[in-house]
């Protein structure tokens, strides 16, 4: 098993650089004891022109078979193949992608001690793998290799060239070039993209893979078009681990459209909430101040509230958007008028607790089929959210930065376009009434603002106009005479609109 990295240099950057690059002296030939035999790294050039690496793998079959027990997960990929006659010591495959990661680990995390400025630098780079496994051909390989910036060939290897009529192998002979990568960032390209171009792997696929998957993947694999075949191949196509790496990776993705950081956008749970509060402040939960009788926590109002205008408005097909921890969609969900809940939040953790808290696992088949959670950004279009009779943002829209309203408000009311909107959100003007709530601060550490009723007013007039709705207000909680209600709520409806011009 055999793989060449080669560079060149210019006057200011002698190709030699690759020794530092790798922590390998190129006057010296150095030999790794691996869990499946001795890899071997040597040069076979060295000078200031041009430095090839070269990582030459001896396989110890025995070992393998002994490992692996020859077969299955274990072994080699092939039926055909038996324990002791097979292509793992000779073909590109996860053994080698291990070698890789064992032998040049500092290099592919990008730490050079000696000279720290040069893993950060782009250099000339062509790899040469003689014989890799390609299950899918040369085109999968440049579909795998091209998007990262690769310049690809991939030729074919006959079966036998003394009877061309026999067609071609599954290997191809590999050769990437490149004049604008980091060694770095080769060698996590080759990490995760030759066990998947063989689609297969030498050992037993644990859960720690999926970090191994992300760490490798860092900064190409989320935007990368064939993230999903990627991942489900990397995995060895194990359901739940697949969709756990999908599911962070379009975390990242969204964190990186937002310029956030992963954990500022999946921040929407510390730990599961237990009881009615919910998650709520202490001066929501503790009712109006001075009431005798302890009246319904705030939460619950607000969403026997938003029920009462679902039913009002008839709407039977529901997304519930920054749906949290799944309190309404499990309010809804008792309701059977309501045929379809979506439940959207950015948040992986909290669609967890969701998902624990509506028991999904053991739901029967027909109530399951009325609800999904969906993971998504509330500042983005995504058509999966058109074409339904009514969308809740309840206490959304003041955890978001006022510069990024106008996109959630295009997201909802111009995209996805419910016949009905239902917006709640916190009146500052009734912060007073809350006893425990210091002076001049906001309910919850994570609002960005709290309006007064005149300002969501205000708001919601000019988006109803923007968009072709209509808008009506409601109290949630006691309506005190001076303050107003401790919650707003918006009523969008397009058919308030019509109504208006038929009139």
């Amino acid at each position: 098993m055999f793989l060449t990295i080669s560079t060149t240099g210019t006057p200011g950057r002698p190709a030699t650089d690759l020794g530092f690059l790798l922590h390998k002296h190129p006057d010296r030939a150095q030999a790794f004891s691996t869990s499946y035999g001795t890899a071997h790294v040597f040069y076979p050039e060295a000078d200031d022109r041009r430095c090839t690496a070269a990582l030459l793998l001896e396989v110890d079959a025995v070992a393998l078979v002994r490992r692996g027990k020859g077969k299955g997960r274990g072994g080699a990929p092939d039926a055909a193949l038996s324990q002791y006659v097979n292509d793992r010591p000779y073909a590109a495959s996860s053994l080698l992608a291990v070698a890789l990661s064992g032998v040049f680990s500092s290099a592919m995390k990008g730490v050079c001690t000696a000279r720290p400025q040069l893993p950060g630098q782009p250099m000339p780079l062509r790899v040469e793998v003689p014989a890799l496994p390609a299950r899918g051909g040369p085109d999968l390989v440049r579909r795998l290799f091209e998007p990262l910036g690769w310049t690809v060939a991939a030729e074919p290897v006959a079966l036998d060239a003394e009877f061309p009529e026999w067609g071609e192998s599954r290997y191809v002979r590999l050769v990437l070039e490149s004049a604008a990568l980091t060694l770095a960032g080769a060698l996590r390209h080759l990490y995760v993209l030759l066990p998947v171009l063989d689609d297969a792997k030498h050992y037993w696929v644990s859960p720690d893979e999926v970090d191994k998957l992300l760490r490798a993947g860092e900064g190409w694999l989320p935007g990368h078009p064939e993230q999903k075949l990627i991942t489900s191949r990397y995995l060895s196509r194990r359901w739940s681990l697949t969709r756990e790496a999908m599911e962070r990776l379009e975390l990242v993705r969204l964190a990186e459209t937002d310029d956030s950081a992963v954990e500022e956008i999946d921040n929407a749970v510390g730990a599961e909430p237990e009881g009615e509060t919910e998650g709520e402040t202490g001066a929501e939960t503790e009712g109006e101040a001075g009431a005798e009788e302890k009246s319904a926590p705030l939460a619950v109002q607000r969403r026997d509230a938003i029920l009462a205008a679902l039913r009002q408005a008839g709407a039977a097909r529901v997304l519930d958007l920054g749906c949290g921890q799944g309190q309404l969609v499990q309010a809804l969900l008792k309701d059977p008028r309501f045929t379809e809940i979506v439940g959207v939040d950015v948040s992986m953790r909290a669609l967890t607790i969701a998902g624990r808290r509506l028991k999904l696992d053991r739901m029967g088949e027909r109530q399951a089929a009325r609800v999904k959670l969906l993971q998504g950004s509330l500042a983005y279009t995504d058509s999966r959210l058109k074409g339904y009779d009514a969308a809740v943002l309840s206490e959304v829209i003041e955890h978001l930065e006022l510069p990024r309203l106008p996109a959630l408000e295009y997201a909802v009311f111009g995209a996805a376009r419910p016949r009905t909107v239902l917006v709640t959100t916190p009146n500052v003007e009734y912060n007073v009434r809350w006893e425990s709530l210091p002076a001049g601060h906001v309910r919850h550490g994570d609002h960005r603002f709290e309006w007064t009723r005149e300002e969501f007013r205000a708001w919601a007039h000019a988006v109803a106009g923007r968009h072709g709705y209509g808008v009506e207000f409601l109290p949630v909680g006691p309506d005190d005479p001076e303050v107003g209600p401790p919650t707003q709520m918006a009523v969008f409806s397009v058919e308030t609109v019509k109504e208006a011009k038929a009139a």
